[in-house]
């Protein structure tokens, strides 16, 4: 068996990853569904009950193919557990990264991104389409930048962070630790860990939606 594994068939993100993996000339071996529901992948690509991952499927890479920090980091307990042990990094062959830049394993950069030269993406981190990263960003392992999200130079978001579509976070601002930020919010200063802002400019917010 050869390819790529998308180890969480039930997430819709599938039929992205889908296509860069064909974009980029790879096959995707198989979908894993580690839990119940629909799945997100065409008929073309097998889909693997968790029970029955066998141990050639494991010997591949594979990708985690959901948005959500707190998914990615559960399907990768879920994975590891099974004996996978081999996280891809998988670019898309549409994105642009600059020079000197650091991309760990497990990360996904989808269609359109750009990165900026001299930015960091530590383990799986997630740029959905389009998202913009600006030179010697710093983005922490987990986080997860939403479509069309633009951030300027300098700027760092902590571990397991979500910044939402379309929000534009300001240069040298620092988003903390599982923090959110919500789609379409103008972030122009620092924000805590375990924070919530939303808004144009953002506001610090006490709770979650």
């Amino acid at each position: 068996m050869t390819g790529i594994v998308l180890f969480g068939a039930g997430s819709p993100i599938c039929a992205d990853v889908v296509e860069t993996c064909r974009r980029n000339g790879m096959q995707v071996a198989a979908a894993i569904r580690n839990v119940s529901g629909s799945v997100y992948v065409d008929a073309s690509i097998p889909v693997v009950e968790a029970a029955d991952v066998t141990t050639e499927m494991t010997a591949l890479p594979f990708v985690l193919p959901m948005f959500s920090p707190q998914n990615r980091r559960l399907a990768l307990a879920n994975a590891t557990e099974l004996g996978f042990h081999q996280p891809m990094q998988l670019v898309d062959c549409t994105a642009i990264v600059g020079g000197h830049c650091i991309i760990e394993e497990g990360v996904y950069i989808n269609t359109s991104t750009i990165v900026g030269s001299g930015s960091t993406l530590e383990r799986f981190v997630f740029c959905n389409r389009g998202a913009n990263i600006g030179h010697h960003c710093h983005i922490g392992s987990f986080a997860s930048i939403g479509p069309g999200a633009v951030l300027a130079g300098s700027v760092t978001v902590g571990a397991g962070s979500q910044i939402g579509a379309g929000a534009i976070i300001l240069p040298k601002v620092r988003v903390g630790v599982a923090t959110i930020i919500a789609p379409g919010a103008v972030v122009t200063r620092d924000v805590s860990d375990n924070g919530f802002a939303a808004g144009n400019p953002a506001r610090i917010l006490t709770s979650r939606p």
